[in-house]
């Protein structure tokens, strides 16, 4: 099992496969009449991160999924991102994770049920770190070997966190660097030093539970989590929603080891490119360099918090008793021509 490399059984990359958002636009149009659902707090209308039901007690259930190919060959590391990133959209709800179920596709022609056990062994183990069950799931016999979480989580309505209550004048934190996209395609290329994608593997690794700390500040105003739509595309999902502009400090915005020198080296994902021709109208100018690195599609990416200017010190001081050194990488401003200014 060793010698498995699962990145060669996959033709993508962890949210790195998924559907460009002008695709995905055009995909869920319906001519369908529109019914209202009055306990549905949170639907798809602004491309929240979950949905949100609320069960008229002051709280709601949130509801979630996620799943992709393999973005590592080691098949316990790969479950143990595949459900990061599922229960990262319950954390940047603001809300805690209650349990979880699998989504699980296998090539059984090609890959040993051995080594499937080792990517739902890694999937439990997240499930553990967050205090959930991993309580059930369903598998399919697959092309490429699939696996994400179904993940079901609960919230304070007063904590719910959505893409449009964002509002001006605010900070933009990031609290996880950028670039797991350009090192992930450099390991696929085979162009990946020892020890270069380690970074990379833990931040996709670190679950997001600072959302569930964050979300009661008065000072935090939005949050969403970056992955697949890279930074840029999910800025621009809060700044439409809530009818605001943002303003990206390129040169303040973090980054993993070793970044750099693979863009360089041509490493930059598809999915980067098909970000960019779909939301890079409503961007300002760009360099190359600054479109390569702020449309690279992460997965299990940190969480993209907006918070007031006059609350600088609560967030600061939950940020710093969970570990974490932050600084803005930018601001929220009035509308503007486009929906983010990259600086």
């Amino acid at each position: 099992m060793a010698s498995v490399k699962l990145t060669e059984y996959s033709h993508g990359a962890g949210c790195g496969c998924k559907i460009s958002p002008m695709l995905l636009e055009e995909i869920l149009q319906s001519t369908r009449e529109n019914i209202v659902y009055p306990e549905l707090l949170v639907g798809n209308a602004n491309k929240d991160d979950a949905a949100a039901y609320d069960l008229d007690n002051g709280t709601s259930v949130l509801s979630t999924t996620d799943f992709f190919m393999p973005i590592v060959d080691d098949p316990f590391i790969f479950g143990q991102i595949a459900a990061t990133n599922a229960l990262s959209d319950i954390y940047a709800m603001g809300g805690k994770p209650l349990m979880a179920i699998s989504i699980f596709g296998w090539p059984i022609d090609k890959l040993s049920a051995e080594v499937g056990r080792e990517v739902i062994e890694g999937g439990r183990s997240i499930c553990e770190d967050a205090g959930i069950p991993l309580a059930g799931g369903h598998s399919i016999d697959s092309p490429e070997p699939i696996f994400g979480l179904a993940a079901t989580g609960l919230v304070e309505n007063a904590n719910l966190m959505q893409n449009d209550s964002a509002k001006e004048a605010c900070y933009i934190f990031l609290t996880k660097p950028l670039g797991i996209g350009i090192l992930s395609t450099a390991q696929k290329q085979k162009k990946i030093e020892e020890g270069h994608i380690d970074p990379a593997i833990e931040a996709m690794t670190t679950l997001n539970k600072i959302g569930a700390e964050l979300a009661p500040l008065e000072s935090v105003v939005a949050m969403t989590d970056v992955t697949g739509f890279g930074l840029l595309g999910h800025l621009s999902e809060i700044c439409e929603a809530s009818d605001i502009s943002a303003r990206v400090w390129f040169e303040k915005v973090p980054l993993l080891p070793q970044v750099e020198k693979y863009r360089q080296l041509g490493c930059i994902p598809g999915g980067a490119r098909k970000n960019f021709a779909s939301y890079g109208d409503k961007i300002s100018e760009m360099t190359q360099q600054q479109r390569e690195i702020l449309c690279d599609a992460q997965t299990s990416g940190g969480l993209l918090v907006i918070v007031k200017k006059s609350g600088l010190e609560e967030f600061g001081a939950v940020v710093k008793a969970a570990g974490l050194t932050l600084e803005p990488i930018g601001e929220t401003i009035a509308r503007t021509e486009y929906l983010v200014e990259v600086l």
